[in-house]
């Protein structure tokens, strides 16, 4: 919920959600980058070829960690330091990555990857930062841009590395400076932004609620549980579908074309899914990213021509916009501004722990499930059910509960 005082007028908010849409095009840019050539890179160092993922794994593990000790310091301090210190941290990754380049230590270049976590941890609270200042009717779409942002950086990161990665002798190393000075530069970006620090309760006004309470509330766990689902099934199959393309006989180049189009379904309709969500309803949009979740599982599960790989990840990145900027904006409107240092972190603490669950699930059920590639897509594709059965089912108890309630 958002102060009288701060959604009488937009204006503030709109300025704040330029910089924002500037920092996640930018910064956000070191993302694609690492994600992109950490799983090259591990497996030119590790020696256990099935560790190869690991680094992605710990930059998502090194956010789940960092968020909790992220939230708490932008409750304190704003949220222009806990961007700071993000960006300091995602510089520190690449310094240490690079560093374990250099040397061809695998555990120094794990360690870099762990740190950079600090950065995503604070790249996923710029959704939070744009509601802060926003009216309520502002609100979706303050953050539905700021998730569009995503698409320049998706475009930038990629092509950055096709610059860096062999400008040393050392493969991939100029990637790692270049996120140095992206982090040095882009926390410039954060001066601009007007977002007063929340007021602490005063003596004559309610403390907050506590954490369970907070977690109680329906509207808050339901948000997290399809914000989590979302995220953690997104991750889960676009993380073996570059080895599952190729697996079945398709090129490296096709690969990278489904990812490229999965990243713009992403992102694309960031651009008006605020929109639907004022005119439908926030539970409608949830509701619809979860059936397109399950219809992007129906379509890869239905064969494994190159048309199906395109449709199922084209519908995944449609279903994750949807889900996911969805239960971003239920959360946002479902606790006070001095409450939002405790629930906005362990949210994220929950979403990147699913998360993570999944990048380190994926490769096991791709690789050691059945004898054969397709058997693996299927095995991904499969798991996907449960979690959205309980994402579904989270959803509908919350909008049947009024009536519930009233009975």
């Amino acid at each position: 919920m958002t102060d009288i005082s701060l959604s009488a007028d937009d204006r503030i908010a709109k300025r704040n959600v330029f910089f924002l849409v500037l920092a996640q095009a930018f910064l956000g840019a070191q993302m694609p980058m690492l994600f992109t050539i950490a799983g090259l890179a591990g497996q030119s160092l590790a020696t256990n070829l099935c560790f190869a993922t690991l680094p992605i794994s710990l930059i998502v593990a090194g956010s789940m960690m960092s968020a909790s000790p992220l939230s708490a310091i932008m409750q304190r301090y704003g949220r222009a330091t806990g961007f700071v210190v993000g960006a300091i941290g995602g510089a520190a990754g690449g310094v240490v990555g690079a560093y374990g380049l250099y040397h061809a230590s695998f555990p120094i270049f794990l360690l870099g990857s762990f740190m950079t976590g600090i950065y995503m941890s604070s790249q996923g609270f710029f959704r939070f930062a744009a509601a802060d200042t926003a009216s309520p009717e502002f609100r979706p779409k303050a953050i539905s841009y700021v998730m569009a942002g995503g698409l320049l950086s998706a475009i930038i990161g990629p092509q950055l590395v096709k610059i860096t990665s062999d400008a040393f002798v050392v493969p991939f190393m100029g990637t790692y400076l270049t996120v140095i000075v992206i982090n040095l530069i882009g926390m410039f970006l954060f001066a601009f932004l007007k977002i007063p620090k929340p007021k602490a309760p005063t003596a004559g006004t309610p403390a907050g609620r506590n954490l369970i309470e907070l977690l109680t509330t329906p509207k808050i766990a339901v948000a997290m549980i399809c914000g989590m689902v979302s995220y953690a099934l997104m991750n889960l199959v676009m993380t073996s579908t570059p080895l599952a393309v190729v697996g079945c006989g398709f090129t490296q180049n096709n690969a990278a074309d489904v990812v490229s189009l999965h990243v713009l379904a992403m992102f694309v309709p960031s651009f008006f899914t605020g929109h639907l969500i004022t005119r439908f309803g926030v539970e409608k949009i949830i509701g619809c990213g979860l059936v397109i979740l399950a219809s992007a599982s129906v379509v890869a599960l239905s064969g494994v021509e190159l048309f199906n790989f395109f449709s199922a990840l084209i519908l995944l990145g449609l279903g994750w916009n949807f889900g996911f900027i969805g239960a971003t904006t239920m959360l946002s409107n479902a606790h006070e501004p001095h409450e939002r240092g405790r629930i906005q972190g362990i949210n994220d603490v929950i979403v990147f722990g699913g998360v993570t669950f999944a990048s380190l699930a994926s490769g096991g059920l791709m690789n050691c499930s059945g004898g054969s590639p397709v058997d693996g897509w299927n095995a991904v594709n499969i798991a996907m059910a449960p979690f959205l059965v309980l994402a579904g089912g989270a959803l509908i108890w919350l909008v049947l509960k009024p009536k519930q309630v009233a009975i």
